[in-house]
């Protein structure tokens, strides 16, 4: 990891503490990563300029030697033939619409004679789809908080960006391969079940909208998604999980480089979790001034490690978390890893450590150059835990929390937790529930259970993951979640039961094949029916053999029906 040894070179060791990080580095250094699978973009330069003639054409003369071919697109008030652009250079004037893509494949939708319209039908013996997007207009065609891959938005009065722009777009022809930052397990999702939606995390905390909704399940664009991260740190259950490097290399990385550091004859280890572009050169400009104890520790983004990071960081021996933020971090972002440090910091005062021992940073002022990360911040000395790293993210947090947890200095059993975290517990209004168990079916995280020969409501709370797709299909409103963690690792993996009642019993054989509330429901409602009046409501009673029987006598029938088939 070549950043570790830049960083090394530049950070002080005159001590005991600073000569133990700079081994520490090294052996991370030396760490490789498992590799990730790619993606690749093609772009053969085909641009598009889209722009006022006096703005677009000077450009389209500048790009044309270097590119394959420019489009340049004025609104429909101009006349696209009056800028005198070279033959090779295409011209239309159109009003667009849309544009959606990115690097080789972006769709552009402008206002024609008889409505929308394509560029390939306007073009139909060129590709309909260009590969470069350079967008003049002072209001974005794409907007969201980080732009697709070729796609260059540049507002009139901003130089800087257009000359970065011109850079840039030459040299984005040919083949490019980049990690696919993410991993998908459908089976854990909690984003819906039969067409009632619940958790929208990934979707809400995606900078580049690159996240989708296909009703039960979300579906990732791996050409839109920029490795951001924060849809991993989002995802309560753990459905989407970081790709590269996967969350096992990230924490045996961080594990190593822990335990190197003590065994150097390092203390107080503070770790700097920070991105590899904006806090690489942030650690550059201010080595200097860096207390020796801080460990900086490199990721792809600040917000792809979340609670799990975190917490095993402590758990592995460090005293304090610091997640330095890139200068112009996406609001998704920082807003995700603001509610995640809520949650965690939570954690941390209901075992009595400080809460200030997980933090963010801005990139400007990091607190760690400053007196504000003191001794009273940081944890009181913990055995270094010992566990491996694992894909599974709501088991390392369980395990990080329950290993600090157990050397804690004022420990309590549970702690209320803000919304949105999630961990917690339901609670059951019994005067409501009828034990339908519809809660049951539509559980991600197996966390309601269904008795096994009583009409029985069961939880587990270790499972619940807080998405509200139990409420959301409650047909009579009995369910609430509720956010909290149960430090007692027994109590929080035990079968509880929420509700049961006494089952009905078929009034003709006996046999239990309800609960009595739902009959006596049911019962209510029909009662007035012209179709249930006289034995037919009485068969509502009845289980469903016995009221197979009860029909075919009261018609007459020769057979006789007996439960269990026909003689």
């Amino acid at each position: 990891m070549n950043e570790y040894l830049r960083i090394q070179s530049a950070l002080p060791a005159a001590g005991a503490d600073g000569r133990a990080r700079q081994l520490a580095c090294a052996a991370l250094a030396a760490r490789a990563l498992q590799p990730a699978s790619a993606v690749r973009y093609h772009s053969d330069g085909r641009l598009v300029i889209i722009g006022t003639g006096e703005l677009a054409g000077p450009l389209a003369r500048q790009l044309m030697d270097r590119l394959a071919a420019v489009l340049v697109i004025v609104p429909a008030t101009e006349n696209a033939s009056s800028f005198d652009l070279p033959d090779n250079i295409d011209s239309l004037a159109a009003d667009v619409l849309r544009v959606d893509g990115y690097l080789g494949n972006f769709d552009i939708v402008v206002q024609g004679e008889q409505g929308e319209v394509g560029l390939a039908a306007l073009f139909p013996r060129q590709p309909g789809q260009r590969d470069l997007v350079l967008d003049l207009g002072d209001t974005p065609l794409i907007d969201r908080p980080v732009l697709p891959v070729g796609y260059y938005s540049v507002p009139a009065g901003n130089p800087a960006a257009l000359a970065r722009a011109l850079e840039e777009i030459p040299n984005l022809v040919g083949e490019f391969d980049k990690p696919q930052y993410f991993q998908y397990d459908a089976s854990i999702c909690a984003h819906g079940r039969s067409g009632i939606q619940a958790c929208t995390r990934c979707l809400d905390a995606c900078p580049t909208l690159a996240i989708h909704s296909l009703g039960d399940q979300i579906e990732v664009d791996p050409y839109l998604c920029q490795g951001a991260g924060s849809c991993a740190t989002a995802c309560p259950t753990g459905a989407i999980t970081y790709g590269y490097p996967q969350p096992r290399d990230t924490l045996d990385r961080l594990r190593l480089l822990l335990r190197t550091y003590r065994e150097a004859g390092g203390a107080n280890a503070l770790l700097l979790v920070h991105d590899r572009e904006a806090g690489e050169a942030a650690l550059q400009d201010m080595a200097a001034r860096l207390p020796e104890n801080l460990l900086p520790f490199a990721c792809e983004e600040a917000g792809s490690v979340g609670m799990e990071t975190w917490f095993a960081a402590l758990a592995y021996g460090a005293v304090a978390v610091v997640i330095l933020l890139p200068p112009h971090v996406p609001l998704p972002v920082e807003r995700e890893l603001e509610q995640q440090v809520d949650v965690a910091q939570t954690l941390l005062k209901g075992m009595g450590y400080p809460a200030a021992a997980i933090r963010l940073s801005g990139a400007t002022q990091p607190p760690v150059t400053t007196p504000d990360l003191q001794p009273d911040d940081w944890l009181s000395a913990v055995q270094p835990a010992g566990f491996a790293g694992l894909n599974e993210k709501r088991a390392v947090i369980r395990m990080a929390v329950d290993h600090l947890h157990a050397q804690s200095p004022a420990p309590r059993p549970l702690v209320n937790l803000p919304v949105g975290a999630p961990f917690g517990e339901v609670t059951v209004d019994a005067g409501r529930c009828t034990l339908c168990m519809a809660c049951v079916s539509q559980c991600p995280g197996k966390a309601l259970i269904a008795g096994d020969e009583r009409p029985q409501l069961k939880f587990i709370e270790e499972n619940c993951v807080q998405c509200g797709l139990c409420a959301r299909s409650c047909p009579e409103n009995a369910i609430a979640p509720s956010p909290r963690y149960l430090y007692d690792l027994q109590a929080r993996g035990r079968q509880r039961v929420l509700h049961e009642e006494a089952p009905f019993l078929c009034v003709r054989c006996g046999k239990a094949f309800a609960t009595r509330s739902t009959i006596e429901r049911i019962t209510a409602k029909l009662k007035q029916h012209p179709m249930f009046q006289g034995g037919a409501l009485q068969r509502i009673q009845m289980c469903e053999d016995c009221r197979v029987i009860d029909m075919m006598e009261a018609q007459g029938g020769d057979e006789v029906f007996t439960p269990g088939g026909r003689q």
